[in-house]
């Protein structure tokens, strides 16, 4: 094959594992990237997010991750679903993690397209990432032309919105390379508006005030400046992407894996209150919940319990 029929093989392999988008740039040093991150870094923004602050070289440089690399291919995997919790009054957790864990639903699939790529166009030299090394993932996402980066800084699809997880394969293949897309935020300020916790300007989140860090990557207790802002996340927060216009385009996705336990969207506010640690094991078995572990999120439901108390 030429590497544009390399190319669209690569493509269509990914779309039938799932994959919604693919989109392919250049390996390169991010240059004009570094600079950003290393101000952002040095701002503290990161909050106690250390391990951001290692392997910056490999961060923004693809070839450090993988020699000789030539491609970066970037994929988006949809999670949108249009199911909710029952309770409206109950703790919220994000929709990526109503299913399992797709660190290991994607894994499986980037794996199946890697050995479907040295089946049909011979051995390559490349890693396969999902949230798992120092990628900037929604930068070569936005290099490949998958969309752009908005103002919440999340990746934003035209057609789908931003529901999206995204994965990359980085080999040595020479491939035909997608250009970037127009941004299209515009004037809206929607996300900006709508965060609570006032962690978001434009194109930058400041992590150490974000719901998602807070309830997740935070280890300490939640400092009483975020009573009355979490408006009832417990893991993650959807509240940028719930107001962002964009994604009256998302669709369902089609993905097994990642439908929600009936158990899960049936708990009431008392349910959460009264949680047990072996209900926890039970109700978030291989679920993305567990990264938090039962005394994060206990902690988490207690913060908001004294709250409303």
């Amino acid at each position: 094959m030429n590497f544009q029929q390399r190319t669209h093989f690569i493509k269509e392999a990914a779309h039938q594992l799932g994959f919604s988008y693919v989109g392919i740039a250049k390996a390169r040093k991010l240059n004009e990237e570094a600079d950003r991150v290393e101000a952002w870094l040095k701002q503290g923004k990161h909050g106690s997010m250390h391990y951001m602050q290692q392997h910056f070289d490999k961060r923004i440089d693809p070839t450090l991750l993988v020699p000789g690399a030539k491609s970066v291919i970037s994929l988006m995997y949809n999670y949108y679903t249009e199911k909710e919790q029952c309770d409206a009054t109950a703790p919220k957790i994000s929709k990526y993690a109503f299913g399992k864990d797709y660190h290991f639903v994607i894994k499986d699939k980037l794996k199946s397209l890697m050995q479907t790529i040295e089946t049909h166009i011979g051995n390559i030299n490349g890693r396969a990432f999902v949230d798992s090394a120092p990628v900037l993932e929604r930068v070569w996402a936005k290099e490949a032309g998958l969309g752009w980066v908005g103002k919440n800084t999340l990746l934003l699809n035209k057609n789908a919105g931003s529901y999206f997880f995204l994965a990359e394969i980085i080999c040595d293949l020479e491939l035909e390379y997608d250009g970037p897309v127009k941004d299209h935020c515009g004037t809206c300020t929607a996300c900006i508006d709508a965060c609570p916790t006032n962690a978001i300007k434009p194109y930058e989140v400041d992590g150490s005030k974000c719901i998602s860090y807070l309830t997740i990557e935070l280890k300490d207790e939640i400092t009483s400046t975020f009573k009355g802002k979490m408006d009832n996340w417990v893991f993650g927060c959807d509240i940028c992407q719930q107001v962002c216009p964009w994604n009256r385009f998302s669709k369902p996705h089609n993905e097994p894996q990642f439908q929600p336990k009936d158990d899960l969207l049936n708990m009431t506010q008392i349910d959460w209150h009264e949680i047990t640690e072996e209900v926890f094991q039970q109700l978030f078995k291989n679920s993305a919940v567990k990264r938090t572990k039962f005394s994060g999120l206990k902690r988490n439901i207690d913060f908001l319990k004294v709250v409303s108390d």
